[in-house]
């Protein structure tokens, strides 16, 4: 019986060590795409963005916009910007350039003035996906118009982020 159970033993001290050995001989291209992670430095991104977008729906304070982001990351923006009181405006922004996504906040200080109104202020990157999926900044310019005859918004967004 005892020695059965040294036989068992071993075998499975043996079997975890070519398994260890096995995976230390993966080459890291192999490694990679077999669910093996590769160690990656952070990287600094200088954004500087601007958006021309319409509106696609209004609800109450909020308008709801789609359009072109052109700049750094180039892509499909959404803003969901909501008037929260006469002079301040928060928003949800979302960029959708190739390869993954990045997600934001913002608030910012709103002044209308006749046909244009205009907002400025700050923005964080809160997530990212795909080739963002790290990214985070925090204290991001945040600045646009909005074309009171169509709701149209010119959007800024800059500043650094990292990833």
């Amino acid at each position: 019986m005892r020695g059965a159970l040294r036989r068992r033993v071993c075998g499975w001290a043996c079997l975890a060590a070519s398994a260890s050995v096995a995976a230390a001989a993966v080459p890291p291209a192999l490694g990679s795409s077999i669910g093996m992670s590769k160690a990656r430095s952070a990287r600094t991104i200088t954004l500087n963005e601007t958006g021309h977008l319409r509106l696609t729906s209004k609800r109450s304070f909020t308008l709801n916009e789609k359009g072109s982001a052109t700049g750094t990351v180039k892509g499909t923006i959404y803003i969901h910007l909501h008037v929260t009181a006469i002079n301040r405006v928060t928003a949800e922004i979302n960029i959708y350039p190739a390869g993954g996504s990045l997600t934001a906040n913002a608030s910012a200080n709103y002044h209308s003035a006749g046909a244009t109104a205009s907002f400025a202020g700050t923005m964080s990157i809160t997530r990212g996906t795909g080739n963002f999926s790290r990214a985070r900044g925090s204290g991001l310019s945040f600045s646009g118009t909005v074309q009171r005859s169509n709701d149209a918004i010119t959007v800024h967004l800059s500043g650094r982020l990292t990833d």
